[in-house]
């Protein structure tokens, strides 16, 4: 009785059986998918039509669902189609098979050339995937793969889905895949088998029959024909009877013996190793019914030369060496490099030190020496101290040779070569030489002001190649280093000693190409005012006059938005007191010399202020005040700028704030021209007044109108316009700060000797690393032009496509100040893809001949099936082994089988050409030489399809599909097998 008052003797367990199992929420999520993506009931479709799954769109989408803590992924491949309403509704209302039954019998699509497996073995234009998860281990027990065909048996069932749902069990290498499709009473299970070895008593055709009526077991006496169609796939991988078209070396060039070698300011092009490694020919036999063709171990009627369709695939070498490729990589790679020049070449020897150290006191020592003998300039003395250090230097410390070096400088400076050219003509020559070429009008050479390069054919661009070459073939970045020092000091001799840089555009710096361009052509800017002083030209160069000239009708500055931001790119460092430095000092001979004599006699008779810096008059205009003539004077040139500068300057500016003391200063920083122009206008100009000067300057700011005096007379009367009347008017401030200044005695506006130095240091400080970004859109300019001359001579249209691209690409990544170097090494990969593509399409066609003779009409059939080959994955051979393609493939099996057979002599001799007599027959039907080889190897592939409609699993069941796809390879064996049955008395 106690007992039975214990307490805990009343707890009991209960079990809840409405639960959901982990397996019934698998089925749910599984039903819920197939809801979501609108599987439920039956699917429509029209007609498949001839080579749609190739040519076809196909969609995907896939989702993530868990069985328990397992992870599986489901997806959707379906073929996209135009159905119309119409159709729609005619399927709807046919109680027939699923759609899936119908295109297990189609022959529209057999042997796909790009598809899923799945669609290959069995022809399906929708299904339904599970397999497991990215990091989930394979399903390999036969019970858990029982388990999933059980849970898709009844989702299908529960869902009415009429779309195959397959299962992928084994390894994911082997591409196994179980399923299931269910219709209203019929049902197709999906089996495969796969094996390593093929069984040999299913190496034949007459085998595979037997195991698949075997399989669908047909209870008719006679049982319907089964529908045959067969592929049998060649490999051709022996090459050596054909040449490689790429270019042989040039063993008398600079870069003799090298594969691709060219002369410097060249680009190598091409591959270094056949692109094509292997020709897979298909030939099939596409409809055949059982009893017309004979194929078993004894005797074989599929003779390749019989099949009435070949199509061809070739297989592309995997990442082939491309000299364009090698080139733009490797010089890519410097970028990331963070070592100078001097870390790289490293210090002079103690020797040559004191050599320098020696050579520079002995120039400075010179400099001392008594007035009777001539002094030298210190910078030549500077400069024939270096070469003497350069000359010293040992060979083998130098990266880049005496030969090597000399034929760079000379090609970049060819100038140089004639003495003359230095001293008179090298401007004409700097100029002329490059826009001959540069000015042409086509899209090719205005690429530089897309990729903010630098003009075709200039200084900037030829550097870049030179470079490009030197790290790929001299050294690397040690050569790249070395060469970059001797143009560093090549360009300071010249500003040394007033020689232009050859391959520069006259003009300020483009602001549109790459700031090294820039940078060059600021120096050239220096060298040519500098080359104006030391030859006596007042005021500027002759360019300078010639602008102030043009200026009569529209004025000095015209229509200037604003007065006071006309300066626009001037340099600020103008107002800085920090220099006493006068623009150009001259004699008094000069001065009288340049001044009106008539007005000099004049104002000294008159005790007038001596008018100076005097260009001509301006017209017929007088001035206001009197009746003196309006002289234009002599003025400064504004100051050239680079991009850097001009942020520099604007980062100041901006600095200065918003308050009025910065806007007055921010004001007279961008009027520095403007009051230089004042002063020389006082100058030339005495006793003028401000309405004078805009008269000249700018003069829509002086307004004129018609007046009628009490006399009946009609007069002109002007004045300023309502801008300049504005209090605090620059204009005004500045004209009553300006002096009577001639030009000549101004501190100068650009500073030619200190701006000469800095582009000269930082050129000097530049590392390889700098070096290459800078020059990298140079590079890949000229990349561009030489693939589309390339793609010119081979006209493919993909290439051609894919060269916009990239050309699109670069333009957006290199225009912006910081680009992002892994988009462009991006580019650059696309590049090496573009040059892959051109050297594949040379393969093909020398292989195929195209070129090399006269074929006429054949040779644009050949032309037109190589540009298949390059654009489709499957090119059609017109003609099979009867067209002008098949019968060359044809002879490229014979060639290989010939140097393949070591008993054959006479493909030691002639392999190319078929000796008279010579032929037969093999056992196993193929047609042979006459040493008994068979023309073609045996198949490296064999691929059967078994088809046909049969009652299943009783006579008077519904006649439904049956189909079996046969893989035979010599390592791999695969039956891949759906079996229909009518499900409705069962």
């Amino acid at each position: 009785m106690a007992a039975d008052s214990d307490p805990e003797s009343e707890v009991f367990e209960i079990t809840d059986f409405t639960t959901a199992s982990e397996w019934e929420r698998f089925i749910s999520r599984v039903e819920e998918v197939l809801n979501d993506w609108k599987l439920i009931g039956s699917s429509v479709g029209k007609p498949l039509e001839k080579g749609e799954f190739t040519s076809g769109t196909w969609e995907e989408k896939s989702q993530d669902i868990n069985f328990a803590d397992f992870k599986f992924s489901i997806s959707h491949h379906h073929l996209k189609q135009e159905i119309t309403e119409s159709e729609g509704k005619e399927e709807s209302e046919e109680d027939s098979i699923p759609l899936a039954m119908k295109d297990l019998l189609c022959m529209s699509n057999d042997f796909p050339s790009r598809a899923h497996c799945l669609v290959r073995w069995y022809g399906l234009r929708e299904f339904v995937v599970i397999s497991p998860g990215a990091n989930c281990e394979a399903i390999i027990s036969e019970s858990k793969c029982n388990l999933l065909l059980s849970s898709i048996s009844i989702s299908l069932a529960n869902t009415g889905c009429q779309v195959p749902v397959f299962v992928q069990i084994q390894q994911k290498w082997r591409r196994m895949y179980v399923g299931e499709c269910q219709g209203p009473g019929v049902r197709t299970d999906f089996e495969m088998v796969h094996l390593r070895k093929v069984p040999s008593q299913y190496r034949h055709l007459s085998g595979l029959l037997d195991i698949f009526k075997s399989k669908i077991g047909c209870p008719l006496t006679p049982q319907p024909p089964v529908e045959i169609a067969i592929r049998f796939t060649y490999v051709l991988q022996d090459w050596q009877q054909y040449s490689w078209p790429q270019q042989p070396p040039d063993f008398d060039a600079l870069l003799g013996g090298e594969v691709g070698g060219v002369e410097f300011g060249k680009l190598p092009f091409g591959a270094c190793e056949d692109p094509i490694s292997e020709l897979h020919l298909a030939t099939t036999w596409p409809h055949l019914t059982e009893g017309i063709v004979v194929d078993n171990d004894v005797y074989s009627d599929l003779d390749p030369l019989q099949a009435p369709q070949w199509s061809v695939r070739v297989r592309k070498a995997d990442n082939p060496q491309c000299l364009l490729g090698d080139f733009l990589t490797e010089f890519f790679k410097l970028c990331c490099r963070k070592e100078s020049t001097e870390e790289i070449l490293g210090r002079n020897s103690g020797e040559e030190e004191g050599k320098e150290s020696s050579d520079i006191s002995h120039a400075l020592s010179k400099l001392t020496e008594p007035s009777t003998v001539p002094i030298p300039k210190l910078s030549n003395m500077v400069h024939s101290a270096r070469k003497h250090i350069r000359r010293h230097r040992r060979a083998e410390e130098a990266p880049l040779g005496n030969e090597v070096l000399n034929s760079i400088l000379q090609y970049l400076f060819p100038d140089a070569a004639a003495e003359k050219a230095l001293e008179g003509g090298a401007k004409k020559l700097a100029v002329s030489s490059t826009n001959e070429k540069a000015d042409q009008k086509s899209e090719d050479h205005n690429l530089y002001n897309q990729l903010k390069s630098a003009p075709f054919d200039s200084l900037t661009y030829r550097l870049a190649l030179c470079l490009c070459m030197v790290n790929f073939y001299h050294g690397g970045v040690r050569a790249v280093a070395h060469l970059w020092q001797e143009l560093v000091l090549e360009m300071r001799y010249r500003w040394e000693n007033n020689c232009l840089v050859y391959g520069l555009p006259s003009g300020p710096p483009d602001l549109r190409c790459c700031l090294l361009h820039q940078k060059l052509q600021m120096l050239n800017c220096c060298i040519e005012r500098k080359r104006a002083r030391d030859h006596g030209r007042k005021g500027g160069t002759d360019s300078g006059k010639e602008r102030k000239v043009s200026g009569g009708e529209n004025g000095r500055q015209g229509s200037e938005a604003a007065g006071m931001e006309h300066s626009q790119g001037r340099s600020w460092d103008s107002w800085s007191d920090s220099e006493d430095e006068f623009f150009e000092c001259l004699s008094d001979a000069e001065e009288l010399k340049e001044a009106d004599p008539d007005a000099e006699k004049g104002a000294a008779k008159e005790g007038r202020v001596k008018p100076e810096g005097r260009l001509h008059p301006h017209g017929k205009m007088t001035l206001l005040n009197s009746q003196e003539p309006l002289y234009i004077p002599v003025t400064q040139e504004p100051a050239p700028m680079t991009e850097d500068l001009l942020e520099e300057q604007s980062e100041v500016l901006a600095k200065l704030g918003t308050s009025a003391e910065g806007a007055h200063l921010r004001a007279r920083m961008q009027s520095a021209c403007l009051l230089s122009d004042m002063e020389s206008f006082k100058a030339a100009n005495p006793g003028c007044s401000l309405e004078d000067f805009v008269r000249w300057y700018s003069p829509r700011d002086y307004v004129e109108e018609e007046v009628v005096d009490e006399h009946g007379e009609k007069s002109l009367r002007g004045e300023l316009s309502a801008r300049m009347k504005i209090p605090g008017n620059m204009w005004v401030e500045a004209w009553e700060t300006a002096k009577a200044t001639p030009a000549r005695r101004q501190r100068r506006l650009f500073d030619d000797t200190k701006e000469a130095e800095k582009v000269l240091h930082y050129l000097a400080v530049q590392k390889p690393a700098d070096l290459t970004r800078h020059l990298l859109p140079c590079v890949l300019h000229a990349a561009i032009l030489k693939v589309k001359e390339e793609e010119a001579a081979e006209d493919i249209p993909s290439v051609r496509k894919a060269i916009q691209q990239l050309t699109g690409s670069a333009s957006k990544l290199l225009r912006h100040p910081s680009p992002d170097y892994k988009k462009l090494e991006d580019v650059i990969n696309q590049m090496v893809e573009v040059e892959t593509v051109i050297a594949r399409a040379r393969s093909l066609k020398a292989k195929f001949g195209i070129g090399t003779d006269d074929r006429g009409e054949d040779d644009v059939e050949l032309e037109r099936f190589v540009s298949l080959l390059l654009e489709e994955p499957e090119a059609v051979v017109v003609g099979a082994s009867r067209g002008p393609a098949g019968s060359i493939i044809h002879q490229m099996f014979v060639n290989a089988q010939r140097l393949a057979d070591p008993t054959d002599e006479a493909a030691l001799l002639a392999p190319g050409e078929d000796e008279p007599g010579r032929g037969g027959r093999a056992e196993n039907g193929l047609k042979t030489i006459g040493s008994g080889v068979p023309d073609f190897p045996a198949p490296a592939g064999r691929e059967i399809l078994l088809r046909t409609c049969v009652p299943r699993p009783a006579p008077y069941s519904k006649a439904l599909p049956q189909r079996i796809f046969c893989v035979l390879m010599k390592d791999d064996f695969r039956l891949a097998g759906a079996f229909s049955s009518d499900m409705s008395f069962f």
